[in-house]
């Protein structure tokens, strides 16, 4: 019998053991070490939703970062589309006298369009993707202050703060977003054209031209589904703060960079999952949480998550070597 013949197909869930086994035991020697040093308090079930719902934002922007960096990309300014989508929303609301649903669409609508304008760019010039979404970055930073005078816009209308204060049974709402996101992210990637469109440009853009792969209109709809979700997060956030901020989301692209890396994403291009994305987004949700628990300060947090992407780019580095 030939060799090819006692070889068992490994299921979907074995495949995704097997290529996030380190990821997934460095999670579960975080959660570990926490649990012992905390005394418990990690582990408790308030804290764990807490840490869900914490993560939630992180997720959903790592979800359009993954896309945009397998195409090769990167997306620098969705901290600032975060800010803005959410100012404006509480701007509609209180200042402008729409109905909370509205101004939410009129929001992300607004988002996404800034997205699909980062993709029209690099789509149709040759100006690099971390130059125009840094200049989108300064450009939707400084709309949410103008728009906002550089303060809070308070939004305490309750159809509006639901969205990001609401519960599914004993589930938050943003908690409920991001596994909606995970799974249509995940089914994008895997199981359409499109994601097979995305892994070719990253691979390579020329062959993939050759190959009828429409690239241009591929990076615009990376680049638009970035901005929709940077926009509808920052909603949901501003939307639990109860208040519109022109601060939110200050150095959340780093956070959605440092998961999606550590998630196994290359920044070469052409390589990474979704789901790999979802285990580096919880290792750096645990790492905050932990390190709040143990009343370290947020600068701590900033120096682990610079290391983490350090780590994760040069192991990233070695695995092309071997190949």
């Amino acid at each position: 019998m030939p060799l090819e013949n006692n070889i068992k197909p490994q299921n979907g869930v074995t495949r995704y053991l097997k290529e996030n086994m380190g990821t997934l035991i460095g999670l579960f020697a975080m959660c570990l070490v926490l649990s012992f040093t905390t005394n418990g308090v990690f582990y408790s079930q308030r804290n764990l939703i807490n840490v869900l719902r914490q993560v939630s934002s992180n997720a959903c922007l790592a979800f359009g970062m993954t896309f945009a960096i397998i195409t090769g990309g990167i997306d620098l300014s969705v901290g600032s589309i975060l800010a803005l989508s959410g100012t404006l929303s509480a701007g509609l609301i209180v200042h402008s006298g729409f109905e909370p649903m509205q101004a939410v669409c009129i929001a992300i609508a607004l988002g996404t369009l800034l997205g699909l304008f980062n993709g029209f760019v690099i789509a149709k010039t040759s100006i690099p993707p971390f130059i125009v979404t840094l200049a989108m970055m300064q450009i939707a930073r400084g709309a949410a202050y103008i728009y906002s005078n550089g303060q809070p816009i308070r939004a305490m209308i309750p159809e509006y703060t639901v969205i990001g204060t609401g519960y599914l049974g004993p589930i938050p709402l943003p908690v409920v977003y991001m596994v909606v996101f995970l799974i249509i992210c995940v089914l994008l990637l895997s199981k359409t054209r499109f994601g097979r469109h995305v892994y070719a440009v990253g691979g390579n853009d020329k062959a993939a031209i050759f190959s009828g792969v429409n690239v241009a209109r591929t990076k615009m709809l990376v680049y638009t589904m970035s901005g929709f979700l940077a926009a509808f997060t920052g909603v949901v956030l501003c939307a639990r703060m109860s208040s519109g901020q022109p601060t939110a989301g200050v150095g959340f692209e780093m956070d959605a960079i440092a998961a999606t890396v550590l998630g196994g994403t290359s920044m070469s291009g052409g390589v990474g999952k979704i789901g790999s994305t979802m285990i580096g987004v919880l290792i750096i949700g645990v790492l905050n949480n932990g390190l709040n628990l143990l009343g370290l300060n947020s600068f701590w947090q900033q120096i682990a998550k610079g290391v983490v992407i350090l780590l994760a780019v040069y192991v990233d580095m070695l695995k092309k070597r071997r190949k």
